[in-house]
């Protein structure tokens, strides 16, 4: 096992942007995991890992992405909004964009990815506030004792900006370097990959 090693979910929105900007400033090898389900914004999410690895801070730091692909029709049917692209709106609560099952599923084939190239260290970056009951300390701690014994290979999983807000967040990764305005955290982006401004993700982003 290599212990500088660590593998990150990363999805190119601001937080786990940062996150892997952190985790290389702290000299890691850093390997990316995009896990894909088959939801509306994951191809623009695509893109903006792209572009945001070709400019610096992970220009030539972080390893290639990973692309998992999930077929997720049995929890997300093809008229699920996040299926077909139309997210609650602005004011929407948090609770009308909660995606049952995904932290599992993205966790457990991450899992995969990080027995097959023996790391044994995966990071999330949920932050304070998350109400969800699948990003808690108590969720991760049992998910990685499952995944641990399942797969037969030690794994840690983090989530070390659980206990900071989106602007904490943000002004880190701005002395960090980070391309804030590349990053993309919307359910519902324009064609050119920008930020439609009408979902709740969009509320998050813009408001803190």
């Amino acid at each position: 096992m290599v212990s500088d090693r660590s593998a990150i979910l990363w999805s190119g929105g601001l937080d786990s942007t940062v996150l892997l900007a952190d985790e290389l400033s702290a000299g890691r090898v850093v390997q990316p995991i995009h896990v894909r389900c088959g939801l509306a914004w994951e191809p623009a999410e695509a893109r903006t890992m792209a572009r945001l690895l070709a400019l610096a801070p992970l220009a030539g730091r972080s390893e290639p992405v990973i692309t998992v692909e999930v077929n997720a029709q049995h929890l997300y049917p093809a008229d699920h909004w996040a299926v077909v692209g139309r997210p609650p709106v602005f004011s929407s609560p948090d609770e009308d964009v909660y995606l049952e099952d995904r932290n599992r599923l993205l966790i457990s084939n991450a899992a995969v990815v990080c027995k097959q190239r023996g790391i044994t260290r995966l990071l999330l970056a949920p932050l304070a506030g998350n109400p969800f009951p699948d990003a808690t300390l108590e969720f991760f701690a049992e998910m990685a004792d499952a995944m641990s014994e399942t797969l037969g290979h030690p794994l840690e999983i983090c989530a070390p900006y659980l206990a900071l807000r989106k602007a904490e967040v943000a002004q880190r990764g701005m002395k960090l370097g980070v391309p804030m305005d590349l990053t993309l955290s919307c359910m519902n982006p324009t064609p050119d990959d920008g930020h439609c401004g009408a979902c709740s993700k969009c509320r998050e982003r813009f408001t803190g």
